[in-house]
């Protein structure tokens, strides 16, 4: 039975490993820019924020330097269960400081929902709705690109989530270098291919008369994921504008990190029981594509699961001075099939890099720390597999203090 799993659970991965590095090479060439449109719509720039005094600052002062007409956006700070002077901070700036205060329901898509509840409530209505965190940073022509899609008939729209803070460390390089990769070869592959994108969490703007159809409803611990599979669930297909950058702070060491992608997987584990099977089931029975994709990214926290626990009896019975018990299927396959598998992993990489044009070599020699960080998420995944009910939100501290100018300064030198 355990060697019937084992060569099933390879020959799902091996499928999963072809089938994204067919999609990725969609993303090697770049489309040309979409149409420009007038300014037109309204933005409610919603900020999302808990004991954020230290950073929100910042964002605050660039997005009051957006290059679009004032008058057609407004900026309002979550101030969620906040202990220290993020409002006094976001007050300073004259711009809307939320309170909310509700110690049982934490996390920010609880924030969010709360949020929305009081936007539709005040006077006056907006087109659309911006989302970013405290800590982020964007460039100033983030609302004129989500104008033009909103313009295009687009509804929900995911910005290109970049690293504020790569050459921080060696976590933080690692953070660059898969956003980069999944930027270029996940991301872009699929606005290529005409497929649905997915919602990274912040740089996310919606339009308005949707979330008040769908409600927000997405307060697990990945609401941008959940939020993701509700609109391909309903036919509606995130869009990714490559051009609308916005830069997020990573966290510096590796327990903060490690702390991090545990909330991430398992609130994925909770959206993976929760849509993989409706997503299969409707892209079987109305033949969508796009649905099938979707269903094989919710799962994907199952594929790394899996692939952690068969590597591990692989390598265990090959160390273990006897006869081998469990079967490997690369044991009956050509050599030059584990060549071309080999070259094509370790390609992807340095390939997002240099499709990026990212001109700091640190961040290339940072490519042989990254298997170390890749790694660490089987047992991240293992962990969080055991412990998947939990529900309790964790608070990623950000203290980097960086300006717009100071960011895109480094990318150019």
């Amino acid at each position: 039975m355990v060697n019937v799993f084992l060569v099933i659970a390879q020959i799902a991965m091996a499928f999963v490993g072809v089938y994204q590095f067919a999609i990725s090479m969609f993303g090697i060439a770049k489309r040309k820019l979409r149409k420009e449109h007038a300014p037109a719509k309204s933005f409610a720039v919603l900020v999302a924020a808990h004991n954020e005094e230290e950073v929100v600052g910042a964002l605050i002062e660039n997005l009051q330097k957006l290059d679009y007409p004032q008058e057609l956006f407004d900026i309002f700070v979550i101030c969620d269960n906040c202990t220290d002077g993020t409002a006094e901070v976001v007050r300073s700036y004259g711009v809307h400081a939320c309170v909310r205060q509700n110690p049982h329901l934490r996390g920010k898509g609880h924030a969010i929902e709360w949020m929305l509840k009081e936007l539709w409530s005040m006077p006056k209505s907006y087109d659309a709705v911006v989302m970013f965190d405290a800590d982020n940073l964007v460039n100033r022509d983030f609302l004129k690109l989500m104008n033009n899609d909103l313009c295009e008939g687009h509804q929900v729209i995911q910005g290109y989530l970049d690293t504020k803070n790569p050459s921080d460390s060696w976590i933080t390089a690692a953070y660059g270098i898969t956003y980069w990769y999944c930027n270029r070869l996940w991301q872009l592959s699929r606005t290529n291919l005409r497929m649905a994108n997915f919602l990274g969490g912040t740089g996310m703007c919606f339009e308005a008369k949707l979330l008040k159809e769908m409600g927000w409803g997405a307060t697990s611990l990945v609401e941008d994921l959940e939020f993701t599979m509700r609109c391909i669930k309903r036919g509606i297909n995130p869009v990714l504008n490559y051009d609308a950058k916005v830069y997020d702070e990573k966290p510096l060491t590796f327990q903060a990190s490690a702390r991090q992608r545990l909330r991430w997987m398992q609130g994925h584990f909770n959206v993976a029981r929760r849509f993989f099977f409706p997503l299969l089931w409707q892209s079987i029975k109305e033949r969508n594509f796009i649905k099938f994709d979707a269903a094989l990214y919710s799962v994907t926290v199952y594929n790394v699961l899996i692939g952690f626990v068969a590597t591990i009896l692989l390598w265990a019975d090959n160390l273990i001075p006897a006869d081998n018990v469990f079967v490997s299927i690369y044991e009956y396959l050509p050599s030059w099939i584990m060549f071309i598998a080999i070259f094509a992993a370790l390609i992807q990489f340095p390939l997002a890099l240099g499709l990026e044009k990212v001109k700091n070599w640190k961040m290339y020699a940072h490519l042989f720390t990254l298997p170390f960080f890749l790694l660490s998420w089987w047992p991240i995944t293992f962990y969080a597999f055991f412990t998947q009910n939990n529900k309790q939100w964790s608070h990623t501290k950000h203290t980097r203090v960086i300006r717009l100018e100071e960011v895109q300064s480094k990318q150019v030198s």
